[in-house]
């Protein structure tokens, strides 16, 4: 990118709940990327939001004894506070019920489209599932229940506006076909482009008033109805970035690098959020990258089954940095992966504590007091830079691990212990120790609070010992 600069975003949650592992992995995952984009010397811009307009946001309301603002306010706290628990360096942090921030944006997005003749009313009827807050046709269930929910959808008649979405098939087709708008994983890719060749249908872009208890945000010129909430927190990927307030900040930033996303949401973002901007006449994203579900002990989260994790209450017990290396090492980077305690902490005690923190404290003692002239700079391999490229985090620090394990033969190999001669000793501990500063330069973008304690502890021409970075859990 010739202008050095990189926007990504992480997807704008539901806030009826707390945060669970997937909100945390999907986080830690654009932080990563944001953070390497910052040490090849671009400007970067990580948003997300809160969700917020919704009728789950109504209903889970209701069943708290509190108004849809209350419970908005509640939970968006939780989400602040896992990203502040897990060092996300989101730039911004935008609303859906920002009436000052966040709707212009929305409701000139609107006039864009109606200006085009794209969005009509008219009376319908439907499978609606409020989890997904979607239509369903009676195809596209599964044993007559929602594919994504797994719970029966109700069926609901209203009048509302649609958006005239099987106009755009072709071009959107032709968009990512061509990767002009680019999805990874393939299988993600080849997906969507089987759901885009099955038919595109108009959809649904409001709601009625009554409906959603009167939150959300009113329909330009017709206050009987307010914006569905997919179309209004889709569109916080660009009031984030100043549009509909700030057209000079906008127009710097936008379009979006990537779009991080879970795979359940595939379609709404690249096929619902581009035949909007298409239709807007804006420009789109570049990217889309999918990622898969968590599982806990091979089984789905889910509150029914009482398996649902806080990740909050993991960060409280082992630590933000070990939960950030488990979601970007252990879950694959584009498919589902598992959770279960027991191998937290066999890949706690595996990798940070014996693997990386080991080595750490043997290093310094053998080095203490020695002088070392450190190196210049660490490039990045070709192999690094094409799996973050890719967003294969896991990948990334497959090569980082690599590498220690390859410094822990060396160690074992050279047993400096046993030499006495000082410039012998040097000759072998000093590329020992322009390593162990390579390896904490490739760490920052995933672990960049004990990134940094490695650089500061062999920042010097001299080295003193410390005590453990991780230590073992019994």
């Amino acid at each position: 990118m010739p202008d050095k600069k990189f926007f990504i975003t992480a997807a704008i949650p539901y806030v009826n709940g707390r945060p669970h592992l997937g909100h945390a992995l999907e986080f830690v995952q654009c932080d990563a990327a944001a953070r390497f984009a910052k040490l090849k010397g671009f400007e970067t811009l990580l948003i997300s939001g809160s969700d917020e307009n919704g009728l789950k946001i109504v209903r889970a309301a209701q069943v708290q004894n509190l108004t849809p603002r209350q419970l908005a306010d509640k939970n968006t706290v939780f989400f602040r506070d896992l990203v502040q628990k897990l060092n996300i360096q989101i730039d911004v942090w935008r609303r859906g019920s920002d009436r000052k921030l966040h709707w212009p944006g929305t409701r000139k997005l609107w006039r864009l489209s109606m200006e085009k003749g794209d969005l009509y009313k008219k009376k319908y009827g439907g499978f609606y599932c409020v989890g997904c807050e979607d239509y369903y046709t009676k195809k596209q269930l599964q044993d007559g229940k929602c594919p994504e929910h797994l719970t029966p959808p109700e069926w609901v008649e209203e009048e509302n506006y649609f958006f005239k979405l099987s106009r755009f098939k072709s071009r959107i087709e032709k968009l990512i076909a061509s990767d002009e708008i680019k999805i990874i994983p393939r299988q993600r890719k080849n997906e969507i482009m089987a759901f885009i060749k099955s038919g595109l249908v108009d959809f649904s872009v409001s709601r009625s008033k009554d409906r959603a208890k009167n939150w959300g945000i009113p329909v330009p010129d017709d206050d009987s109805q307010v914006i569905y909430t997919w179309y209004d927190a889709l569109n916080i990927y660009q009031t984030a970035a100043g549009f509909g307030i700030d057209d000079t900040l906008w127009k710097k930033w936008w379009p979006a690098d990537v779009h991080v996303i879970g795979k359940g949401i595939l379609r709404f973002h690249a096929v619902y959020w581009i035949g909007m901007l298409l239709s807007a006449g804006l420009p789109l994203p570049k990217s889309i990258s999918v990622h898969g579900y968590i599982t806990v002990n091979q089984q789905k989260m889910g509150k029914s089954l009482g398996n649902v994790i806080d990740p909050l209450e993991v960060i409280d017990k082992y630590g933000s940095e070990s939960l950030r290396y488990y979601l970007l090492r252990e879950i694959p980077s584009h498919s589902d992966g598992d959770f279960s305690f027991s191998r937290f902490e066999q890949l706690y005690n595996a990798d940070l504590a014996n693997g990386l923190g080991n080595l750490i404290a043997r290093i310094t003692r053998l080095t203490e007091n020695v002088s070392f002239k450190p190196a210049d700079s660490f490039p990045f391999s070709t192999e690094f830079e094409k799996a973050m490229a890719n967003f294969a985090f896991d990948e990334a620090l497959s090569l980082i691990w690599n590498q220690i394990r390859f410094l822990d033969r060396f160690i074992n190999d050279k047993k400096p212990w046993t030499i006495k001669n000082k410039s012998e000793l040097k000759e072998i501990l000093e590329p020992a120790v322009n390593k162990i500063r390579e390896i904490a330069f490739y760490l920052q973008p995933f672990l960049p609070q004990t990134a940094e304690k490695i650089i500061g502890l062999f920042s010097g021409r001299k080295i003193k010992s410390a005590p453990p970075l991780y230590p073992r859990i019994r």
